[in-house]
């Protein structure tokens, strides 16, 4: 298998600091932060690709300026990229999203990216003076600024929500030119034709049914991409998902399925989902064919190769904590993902693909 061929494996996380499910005591941010940064340096030392950090802007999560986070890591690892995982890029401006992430460019010497997404929570639109009315509007229109920040130094642009910028240069520049921005989306099909129009990379975040109930969207994107002339074989498609691998599958799953179980249920009340989210439920989505990735490294393994052959991804996140659990168990599951599953998936996908 080349290593254009060669399928990236890494981490996202929200920094999850919801309570105990047993105890009810609570993280503080403070702590889950530090914890965060040590979970990153070690995704790099056991050979991890790419760490995403999402962004949230509730009591749950500690995650709300990804880029800092990700700098704190940058300086004690040495290859893994480093991204949003997303950054709510229609509540934010795209001058400072792109000077966070340049900086992070400088200080990893070239290992940053952006994941830009309409996020799945809303509490930062209220919280930055943005109205949800403008919601589509507000996405298309940001994302068409960064994008040209990202190609110029010196950027000339007026929109509807933003003041205009008048031949202004945007510093400190990325090392990379341009700096990498991914569309993540979570099963919007006019988000992969975007995409797929500007040839741009794109995240899918599949969290619920099957993950082959996805190719007509990959389809869509590879369409989109070929139709405005983007070398289709050059498209990059990311994939995340919710999982945690241990020593046995069995135990894995008692393990991650408190933390998931309150924090999906909550959510589910916050949404009006209806019923609880139940242990039925979280065994029918850790099934070969189901959207969570719980298990011992043999299984894990097998689901992303599954995942690989069913629509192509050429990156693979696992989103390795739903609810707060205990950072030496996370140390471990990220441990087992770099040196049991990768090596296992990366040598099933050179035996099939060549």
């Amino acid at each position: 298998m080349t290593d254009k061929a060669r399928m990236e494996i890494g981490i996202s996380t929200f920094i999850e600091a919801t309570p105990d499910p047993v105890t009810g005591v609570r993280i503080s941010h403070a702590e889950r932060l530090r914890h965060a940064v040590e979970e990153i340096v070690l995704a790099d030392q056991v050979g991890l690709d790419v760490y995403g950090v999402g962004e949230h802007h509730r009591p749950d999560y500690a995650g709300s300026a990804p880029a800092v986070v990700l700098a704190a890591a940058a300086a004690a690892t040495k290859r893994i990229r480093l991204t949003s995982a997303v950054t709510v890029l229609s509540s934010d401006d795209p001058v400072r999203v792109y000077q966070s992430f340049s900086t992070l460019d400088g200080i990893s010497n070239g290992r940053a990216e952006i994941m830009a997404g309409r996020g799945s929570f809303i509490e930062s639109f209220p919280l930055f003076g943005y109205s949800l009315d403008d919601y589509d509007e507000l996405f298309e229109e940001k994302l068409e600024l960064l994008l040209e920040i990202c190609k110029h130094e010196k950027v000339t642009w007026r929109g509807g929500h933003r003041p205009a910028i008048d031949n202004l240069g945007v510093y400190p520049r990325a090392v990379q030119d341009p700096l990498p921005v991914w569309i993540a989306t979570g099963g919007n099909p006019e988000s992969s034709i975007r995409a797929g129009l500007l040839g741009l990379p794109v995240a899918y975040a599949i969290i619920g049914g099957m993950p082959e109930q996805f190719a007509p969207l990959v389809e869509l994107y590879k369409k989109a991409a070929a139709q405005a002339g983007h070398d289709v074989s050059k498209l990059q498609i990311a994939t995340h998902s919710h999982g945690f691998v241990g020593d046995s599958t069995e135990q894995t799953a008692d393990l991650f399925f408190p933390p998931t179980q309150a924090q999906m249920s909550k959510i589910g009340r916050e949404r009006g989902w209806g019923q609880p989210y139940s242990r039925s439920t979280f065994d029918s989505a850790r099934s070969l064919r189901g959207a969570l990735y719980v298990g011992d490294p043999e299984y894990v393994a097998e689901k992303i190769v599954l995942l690989r052959r069913n629509l192509g991804v050429t990156r693979f996140f696992l989103h390795v904590n739903v609810g707060t659990m205990p950072h030496l168990d996370v140390m471990h599951a990220i441990e087992l993902l770099g040196t049991r599953v990768a090596p296992i998936v990366h040598k099933e996908l050179a035996r099939i693909e060549g």
